[in-house]
């Protein structure tokens, strides 16, 4: 029987491969070794489902023995007998360092059973609809800012109809990133990526979707967002139409040229950074306030006090962005994804996310002296405290995988600052 051995390191990144591992999946070692991760050989579905799962098998109890089945290069399917062994490169007494999996052909015809929750985190991943929260917490802060006021100021259904346009059209601009990433070449040069984290969704690289079905699924979730859009327009006070129609074909026009040719803003040397902090900024809590404010909002106070609500919030999104181009530089620049990592190094960048993170405090306290809310200071404080903690993982880390950590404490940053102003602007 034929016999592969793997092992990755604890992201599944491939460190070693023997000839049999050459044999049964027909890569060669110079394309899969330090270039791609195991999840390559098993169906998406599988990744998703399984993995998981047999790998705190292997670390809890030593080992995990089982059966499933693999897609070689030539994309036939490979029946077979699985051994997952945690590995310890500095001894067992370490730190864990990864994985071997050794895989031995066999003659019986497996089937992995899918089960219907695994289908619906498949388009939990194709989209990455968990990442909405960036568009969604603005709106709601919007929201919040009305509801705080009184007076009935502004159309419920409206509020609820742009939660719903916004998250699709931000579903929208992730599908078609994704394919404009895979079609240029980036995602395919990119193996240095934080799952789940940066690098995209890698829905198409694990067989999720097609090339051709993302661009048709992205084109159609565009087609909703729009179709939204007309509704709420007709709830819309007619002094304030011209102005949602502008915010939202703004927002729908950066998302799509964020990656998609010709203006592939994202390459452009802080154009990409910029259409962040517009969109997930001022862009969605303006076009919001003018959606949703009964009166013409043209003229009066709340237009700015919304402006100060998104300058942070998209500030503090562009961050997300910027730490998460630290594992994507070197990929990115071969591809010519010019952003600001890639234009000023990763040492550099490091002051570009501080000035980003000392101008969200800034704005935060204007808001709070614009709108006489003290409590918003709360939200201040996140900023400093939290902060300054995760800068100082960044400052230190910028150059090593566990970076990570501060990537994930950006994102967690930016959600917790948003929920904690939105609370405050109601009470």
């Amino acid at each position: 029987m034929k016999k592969s051995t793997i092992t990755c390191d604890m992201e599944g990144r491939i460190l070693t491969m023997n000839d049999g591992a050459v044999q049964i999946f027909g890569y060669s070692k110079k394309e899969i070794i330090g270039k791609k991760r195991v999840s390559l050989f098993s169906p998406g579905e599988i990744v998703l489902q399984n993995v998981a799962g047999w790998l705190d098998d292997a670390v809890k109890h030593g080992e995990y023995v089982g059966k499933t089945y693999f897609i070689n290069k030539n994309k036939e399917k490979i029946n077979a007998k699985i051994r997952i062994t945690p590995t310890f490169a500095n001894g067992k007494d370490k730190a864990q360092t990864g994985y071997c999996g050794v895989t031995e052909v066999i003659n019986d015809d497996v089937e992995v059973p899918i089960n219907f929750s695994t289908k619906l985190i498949k388009g939990l991943a194709i989209t990455r609809m968990p990442f909405t929260s960036a568009s969604i917490l603005p709106i709601l802060a919007v929201g919040a800012y009305f509801a705080g006021i009184g007076d009935n100021l502004f159309n419920l259904t409206n509020f609820i109809l742009c939660i719903i346009g916004v998250m699709i059209a931000h579903l929208s601009s992730n599908v078609l990133n994704d394919y404009f990433d895979v079609k240029d070449g980036t995602d395919e040069e990119n193996s240095d990526y934080f799952q789940q984290v940066s690098g995209g969704s890698r829905a198409i690289e694990l067989g999720l979707i097609t090339l051709k079905g993302t661009k048709k699924l992205g084109f159609i979730l565009t087609a909703v967002a729009l179709l939204i859009g007309g509704i709420i327009l007709f709830s819309t006070n007619p002094a304030n139409i011209s102005s949602v129609i502008i915010c939202a074909l703004a927002g729908l026009f950066l998302g799509y040229f964020y990656t998609a040719p010709p203006l592939r803003l994202v390459a452009r040397k802080g154009l990409g950074e910029l259409t962040i902090f517009l969109t997930f900024g001022p862009l969605i809590t303006l076009g919001t306030a003018f959606a949703i404010f009964d009166g013409d909002l043209n003229s009066t106070e709340h237009l700015i006090n919304c402006l100060y609500i998104g300058i942070p919030m998209g500030l503090l999104t562009t961050n997300i962005l910027l730490i998460n181009e630290f594992p994507d530089m070197e990929s990115d620049k071969k591809t010519h994804k010019n952003h600001l990592v890639v234009t000023f190094g990763k040492e550099k960048s490091r002051w570009i996310y501080l000035f980003i993170l000392v101008l969200s405090i800034f704005f935060t306290y204007i808001l709070a002296t614009k709108i006489e809310n003290t409590l918003i200071l709360i939200s201040l404080g996140l900023l400093l405290i939290y902060g300054g903690y995760v800068f100082s993982v960044l400052y230190n880390k910028y150059n090593s995988r566990e970076l990570v950590s501060a990537n994930w404490g950006t994102i967690v940053m930016q959600a917790v600052y948003c929920i904690i102003i939105c609370l405050t602007l109601i009470f």
